[in-house]
């Protein structure tokens, strides 16, 4: 990648809309766009301030549509570099030519997250910050989307640097008792230094205990519906999104194939799949949605285990327990509002359970609650507080901080070579600053912002 050239994107979705944008960035941003834009009444640009006129092809003049244009002079820009902004209307041939004509003055096109990637090395955010960009984008409930802001923000940041500028007190302690040999290390000092690491690992033995539920937050969970034919599977997925998505028969069997939705049960994203009634059975296209569902069973977050009140507890229902084996799962006891003939084995009985019917919606309300309880709990209930790792790269970069953290305290307590106890203090910088990108490799950087869409 090349900081000094200029790039240009479409960054508003593919497809026809009311708006769309051309967002070129760089230091010939500016003189890209008198080439291209033509003032209504004439005039330059201001920086920050939405000009009125066309634009058009920088050679031979045509007009490509009306539009609108910003310039937002560098430093103040999202990425701190020059950036222009060409507001037109929402048709991809017509974004494409405004596109190509940026690109006939000089720009290139912008790789996947350039631009988010260059607000990063011109220090405008850190690697979390920037990742917390696209989470904002993609997600998909009010819960996740005040997560990703707050990581946007920076308030995750706060904490993580905290605790780098402890261990690089503690670090630049130690190095100035290697280069003053003179200067012992004393009782106090050994104390002092075990207590800044201690707290160091303390928070970041908080921010871990947090990282399911931010996780969870930011992705959502997968809730598979399990049951014998005829328990009321496809009606409960019909209540659990308010609409009539399965198809409900009174004849075994109806559903064969895998039903995914999604729904959002108080700000927790969840991904419902209803399956085939599990049983035996000589259908081979009925068996085969069968096999499917086993084999989704141990992919899930979540099961929920769907009992027909009004039967007693069968063969087949327990071959479904026995298929459940250890995941989390909720026992539904279905079609409440029927006289009750079953009798729970002590596995099911010990499950946490919701009662209700998918006929009538009653008690299904219990069980929004129960699946949202089951993942959240605490600070996360009210994710306007909740301030979390939500991506598996800042867990595993934090993990290993904390391994040399306490290789540090071990070396210490055991008064190892201070040379030796410097090393584990750089490990553990260089690996919590993974997280916010202050170590990132080049490589690292290349798998992150890969995933982001071209234009942002």
């Amino acid at each position: 990648m090349y900081i000094e050239d200029t790039i240009a994107a479409i960054s508003t979705p593919q497809g026809e809309g009311g708006i769309g944008i051309v967002r070129i960035s760089g230091s010939q941003a500016e003189a890209i766009g008198h080439r291209l834009f033509r003032f209504r009444k004439g005039g330059a640009f201001v920086s920050h301030f939405l000009h009125y006129g066309t634009v058009a092809e920088p050679t031979g003049g045509a007009v490509i549509d009306e539009a609108m244009a910003v310039l937002m002079r560098a430093p103040h820009s999202y990425t701190r570099e020059d950036v222009l902004e060409l507001h037109c209307h929402g048709g991809m041939l017509v974004m494409e030519r405004i596109l190509a004509s940026a690109l006939a003055c000089g720009a290139r096109l912008a790789e996947p997250g350039e631009f988010t990637r260059r607000a990063f090395i011109n220090g405008r955010i850190d690697l979390m910050q920037a990742e917390a960009v696209m989470d904002v984008i993609t997600a998909k409930t009010e819960a996740a989307l005040t997560l990703a802001q707050r990581q946007r923000e920076g308030a995750l940041s706060v904490r993580i640097d905290a605790i780098r500028q402890s261990l690089t007190r503690s670090l630049a302690f130690i190095e100035a008792s290697i280069d003053f040999p003179e200067d012992d290390i004393g009782e106090t000092d050994t104390a002092a230094l075990r207590s800044g690491v201690t707290g160091a690992l303390d928070e970041i033995g908080t921010l871990l205990a947090g990282f399911d539920e931010g996780r969870i937050l930011r992705e959502g969970i997968s809730v598979l519906i399990v049951g014998k034919p005829n328990a009321g599977k496809s009606s409960l997925l019909n209540c659990l999104l308010r609409d009539n998505r399965a198809i409900v028969t009174h004849i075994p069997g109806t559903t064969r194939d895998i039903i995914e939705e999604t729904v959002n049960l108080g700000g927790l994203a969840v991904r419902l799949l209803d399956t085939a009634g599990i049983r035996h059975t000589d259908d081979v296209v009925e068996r085969e949605g069968i096999m499917r569902a086993l084999d989704k069973i141990q992919l899930a977050d979540l099961a929920l285990f769907v009992l027909d009140s009004s039967q007693p507890f069968g063969d087949e229902d327990r071959m479904i327990l026995d298929a459940l084996g250890e995941i989390t799962t909720i026992a539904v006891l279905n079609k409440i509002d029927l006289p009750r003939r079953i009798e729970f084995p002590s596995k099911v009985a010990q499950m946490p359970h919701a009662a209700l019917s998918a006929r009538s919606g009653a008690g299904v309300d219990g069980l929004r609650d129960l699946i949202r309880a089951t993942f959240l709990h605490g600070s996360a209930l009210d994710s306007r507080e909740f301030v979390a790792l939500s991506r598996a790269r800042h867990r595993d970069a934090l993990v290993s901080t904390r391994s040399s953290l306490r290789q540090f305290l071990s070396g210490l307590g055991e008064g190892r070579e201070l040379e030796t106890l410097a090393i584990d203090l750089r490990d553990a910088l260089f690996a919590v600053g993974q997280v916010t990108g202050v170590t990132a490799t080049d490589d690292v950087l290349d798998v992150i912002f890969s995933s982001f869409c071209i234009g942002k």
